[in-house]
């Protein structure tokens, strides 16, 4: 199908020109005298473009594209005037115009401006198509009650400019969240830069989120743009911020605080527009406690708080992750169709995950590569996911026990033992585990630890 033009002029030598030029070229072209004419014929022909004529009676060129902008922002709109003048472009491109063209007409820059204007609807056709498949990947997968709390923080959220504070273990999907928040803010046209604050070295904090000059330091042999310069106006994504050092942690306050920075060796201060978002896998306020957050910095991060639920939590959304991500495993080998068998199913619904979505994601990558057969018995699922091989190994590791020599020896395995099924029984919650067993946190951490 040919792009459909709208011709909108009160001028009908001009109208039937560019008729007859256009329809040449390929185009289907309807025509329209006025304003009101030309918003009436856009509701009920909805062409890709309008040559929209800027002096008109009744309804002007430029309230007639405030309107068009309003109901079809989609539409593209190039302005024709025979009064062209500075203001009037300026005021017609920010209210949404493609371009404006003076009579009278050059034909061959009508014809390239059309051209162009199409070729970036095109453009923005495709961007909205990518991003439509990029929330789509990054989607929470689930329907419990935990995530449709944090689908519904996400909605409210993200349109707005708030700092948010992500906080659960590892594996739950934090930096996901962060991309989607990114992906349906105002900001989804610019970047979304992650930053992992605990891979970066004390020493280079500044350098790699602030940028530095050549020469700033030993080895800065060129300049570089630091990750808040990168940013831009987009989110800024700093992902296991209480990993930071404290002295670091003072150096972000102070940016967070005025929003200005410079290079480090550099003297120009820049202003620090992204959305910030931060992301931890610790207790935040046990950290405060000890020392080692800053709480003037958690309170200027903690704007609006999304907590993410461990995957023991939401134990319903298990079989539509599994589902997801065989589908996924499917689109890689083409052919092929995985599926779990009941059994199986309920040993992956009923273990604790302590590695969460992460930890489920890499074992269902690792059974289908590994799989025989499209369905995955409960015979193929390994420890520790599966339960009859617990249990077989529980006996073996008691009978051994018992054939220890040494009471040390046998107090030591007990123990090991004794701990693990604690800990199972108690979805591998700590604090849980060492409450019912009568032993402070730090003594069971130490323990486990010990373990290896």
């Amino acid at each position: 199908m040919f792009p459909t033009i709208m011709i909108v002029d009160d001028e009908r030598s001009i109208v039937r020109s560019l008729s007859g030029l256009l329809s040449d070229e390929g185009y289907e072209v309807i025509t329209a005298g006025n304003g009101y004419e030309a918003l009436k014929k856009i509701e009920t022909e909805s062409p890709d473009l309008v040559l929209l004529d800027i002096w008109m009676p009744g309804l002007d060129g430029i309230e007639t594209l405030k309107e068009i902008k309003k109901n079809n922002p989609l539409i593209q709109v190039i302005i024709i005037t025979g009064h062209g003048n500075i203001e009037t472009a300026i005021k017609a491109i920010k209210l949404g115009a493609f371009d404006l063209i003076e009579k009278p007409l050059s034909i061959d820059k009508v014809i390239v401006s059309i051209h162009r204007a199409l070729n970036f609807q095109k453009l923005e056709e495709e961007n909205r198509y990518l991003r439509k498949k990029m929330m789509e990947k990054h989607a929470i997968t689930g329907n419990s009650p935990a995530v449709t709390i944090i689908r519904k923080q996400i909605w409210v959220a993200a349109p707005t400019d708030a700092w948010i504070l992500i906080t659960g273990e590892n594996g739950t999907g934090k930096e996901l969240i962060a991309r989607t928040i990114h992906q349906l803010s105002t900001r989804a046209e610019d970047p979304m830069i992650a930053v992992n604050c605990a891979a970066i070295p004390n020493d280079l904090f500044e350098s790699e989120l602030f940028g530095h000059e050549k020469g700033a330091f030993t080895g800065a042999t060129a300049k570089k743009r630091g990750k808040m310069e990168l940013a831009g106006k987009g989110t800024l994504f700093l992902d296991e911020i209480a990993d930071m050092s404290v002295t670091n942690q003072g150096k972000l306050l102070r940016v967070l605080q005025e929003k200005q920075f410079q290079r480090v060796g550099g003297t120009r201060t820049m202003t620090l527009d992204a959305r910030i978002i931060a992301a931890t896998n610790r207790g935040i306020e046990q950290e405060i406690i000890r020392g080692t957050f800053r709480e003037d910095l958690y309170f200027r991060l903690n704007v609006i708080p999304v907590e993410v639920p461990p995957l023991r939590n939401r134990r319903q959304d298990i079989p539509m992750l599994v589902e997801q991500f065989l589908a996924e495993s499917a689109r890689q080998n083409p052919g092929r169709k995985i599926f779990l068998s009941a059994p199986a199913m309920d040993a992956i619904c009923a273990y604790s995950w302590p590695g969460n979505v992460r930890e489920l994601k890499n074992l269902l990558e690792r059974l289908t590569i590994m799989a025989e057969k499209d369905q995955i018995d409960l015979a193929d699922i390994p420890m520790p996911y599966n339960p009859d091989l617990v249990r077989q190994a529980s006996c073996h590791r008691l009978d051994a026990l018992f054939e220890m020599e040494r009471m040390k020896d046998a107090q030591k395995a007990f123990e090991s033992e004794f701990i693990r099924r604690k800990l199972a029984l108690f979805d591998q919650d700590v604090e849980r585990t060492a409450e019912s067993i009568a032993v402070s946190q730090t003594y069971l951490t130490q323990l486990i630890n010990s373990e290896g």
